[in-house]
């Protein structure tokens, strides 16, 4: 039974996720109120084009995986408007290209009024990542790239775009921190393709956590939680006299569900990946919050 067109929108919009888009932002305004470099219009300015972004990609791969047949009805996961008939396929794909050219407008304003002109092809390769992650000749979800992909556009781009339109300086420790976010957003895939894993498999979807197993990739989930707080490291010492106290909150929460994971399967996994990107936001606000306080 079909629902009705509001939740439909809504759960397309894959809520449990949207956290991810958010946090790189978030921790890079964190970074730049430590070094003296925030800047609140792009940082709000990047904050809209991140999440945009985000819902963008995540109707581009509900309408693509129904065109190639990667969907069924009933699903382990969160309901496929269009697969299960509450939306139909047109009109999800002109809700892909409208909410990413809302996005590239918002980008664009970046680049002309804080960025520089070197960045217009970052921007244009972040939208071509939103579509190419679920379709063309090479779909980076389909070929065991996911967590590949999200670590580059929900890790590197956010965090190292932001601070630089902020006019914070570049520099290696802040790319480390970016693929330290990145790997905690990569986390809340792994649990999305850990759970379908028999669904790809069936349909050759090629995710890696079919190429790689179910066993891999929770050890994957776990070492990937402790990287990112290892990468992440050299800015909380910098910024903060409370480094201590957000890291160990996220170290427990991570360890739990990375324990949860091996013990749950199916439609119980839905929750934990729900849990996975808010302690990835937790960690973002957490430094931000600890760098204003301290």
């Amino acid at each position: 039974m079909g629902r009705d067109k509001a939740s439909a929108w809504i759960e397309a919009m894959r809520l449990r996720t949207l956290p991810v888009s958010l946090a790189g932002v978030i921790y890079a305004v964190g970074l730049g109120l430590a070094t003296w470099h925030f800047r609140p219009v792009p940082a709000v300015l990047c904050l809209i084009f991140a999440l945009l972004a985000q819902i963008a990609s995540n109707f581009a791969n509900e309408y693509y995986d129904f065109k190639r047949g990667f969907d069924r009805v009933g699903r382990d996961g969160p309901r496929r408007g269009v697969t299960e008939g509450d939306l139909t396929p047109g009109s999800m794909k002109i809700a892909t290209f409208a909410t990413l050219g809302v996005a590239c407008a918002v980008g664009c304003v970046l680049v002309v009024l804080y960025g520089q002109w070197w960045m217009f092809p970052v921007g244009l390769l972040t939208a071509l990542g939103v579509v190419a992650y679920s379709t063309g000749p090479f779909p980076l979800s389909h070929h065991g790239l996911g967590e590949v992909a999200v670590v580059c556009f929900f890790g590197i781009i956010p965090v190292c775009l932001t601070y630089i339109l902020m006019d914070g300086p570049w520099g290696w420790w802040l790319l480390a921190a970016s693929v330290g976010i990145g790997l905690m957003g990569a986390n809340v895939l792994i649990v999305n393709n850990y759970r379908d894993a028999d669904d790809d498999r069936a349909v050759g979807k090629r995710t890696l956590a079919v190429v790689m197993g179910r066993r891999a990739m929770a050890m994957f989930y776990c070492a990937d939680g402790i990287l990112a707080l290892i990468l992440t490291f050299p800015a909380w010492l910098a910024s903060s006299r409370l480094w201590w106290i957000v890291p160990a909150i996220y170290l427990a929460g991570h360890l739990t569900l990375s324990f949860r994971l091996t013990r749950l399967s199916g439609s119980a996994l839905n929750p934990l990946l729900g849990m996975t990107a808010v302690l990835m936001l937790v960690y973002a606000l957490g430094f931000l919050l600890t760098v204003l306080f301290s």
